[in-house]
């Protein structure tokens, strides 16, 4: 109940920021269209949509992450937040309450690819909606970032390393743009061990009905999500406890 008082508390602050939530929904629009226009000029494998989709979707939720950043960040030098602080709220609820509104966000985000993807030729079937459902753990990826940027750094802090390097990251470790097997050595099995490679995975082998590669993909972003969500967790509960002194 604490939980979602704080998180309906935290749905109107996001509400009233309709700049930000126009521009994190519809950059990835303007990437698919853009990709889509390359493609057929120059048609490359990795631009179909079958594939492409699943990547501007998991592009996408690093700007899930930069708005949820500044959003804690922000909140944590307010004097509403110093207020909180005294509350019977443990930090667990903080994060978890920062989580349930940005969500719903996240998903409709990711959904929204996909119906642009439909309009631009991609075959309608059941198999985007698995595709959504198996994506949910990497929206939470994202948010669990943001979370953690956002207890750890400044709103200002926030919005270089979210804007930027994890755009970045995402960008070129995920196998978004190019085949990570083209670069190979060292920078593929960096890739490989990290998440955003296998955010993507996951999308790309649910819409070719490749089901028995989701589950390797699955275990390694809901193991970034528990350890992500943990560290910001206890970074939160430093802060918390360093303001109150």
């Amino acid at each position: 109940m604490k939980v979602l008082v704080f998180a309906t508390r935290n749905y109107k602050e996001i509400v009233r920021d309709k700049l930000n939530i126009a521009f994190g929904l519809g950059f990835p629009i303007i990437l698919l269209l853009m990709m889509t226009a390359i493609q057929s000029k120059v048609p490359i494998p990795i631009f179909e949509l079958e594939s492409l989709t699943p990547g501007v979707a998991v592009f996408g939720l690093s700007f899930i992450s930069l708005f949820t950043g500044m959003l804690i960040a922000k909140d944590r030098t307010s004097s509403l937040m110093l207020r909180l602080f005294t509350s019977p709220l443990t930090s667990s609820h903080f994060i978890f309450g920062y989580t349930l509104p940005v969500l719903p966000l996240a998903i409709i985000q990711i959904a929204i690819c996909f119906v642009v993807a439909i309009f631009l030729g991609l075959k309608v079937s059941f198999n985007i909606t698995l595709t959504i459902i198996t994506m949910i753990p990497t929206a939470l990826l994202f948010i669990a970032l943001g979370l953690l940027c956002g207890s750890v750094f400044t709103d200002k802090q926030v919005g270089g390393i979210c804007g930027a390097l994890l755009t970045n990251l995402t960008g070129w470790l995920s196998g978004t743009w190019f085949d990570l097997s083209l670069i190979g050595g060292a920078f593929q099995k960096i890739a490989y061990l990290l998440p955003f490679y296998h955010a993507v995975e996951i999308g790309r082998v649910t819409m070719i009905r490749n089901y028995s590669e989701i589950l390797p993909h699955m275990i390694w972003i809901i193991g970034y999500d528990v350890v992500i969500i943990t560290i910001a967790i206890v970074a939160f509960t430093k802060k918390r406890q360093a303001n109150s002194v």
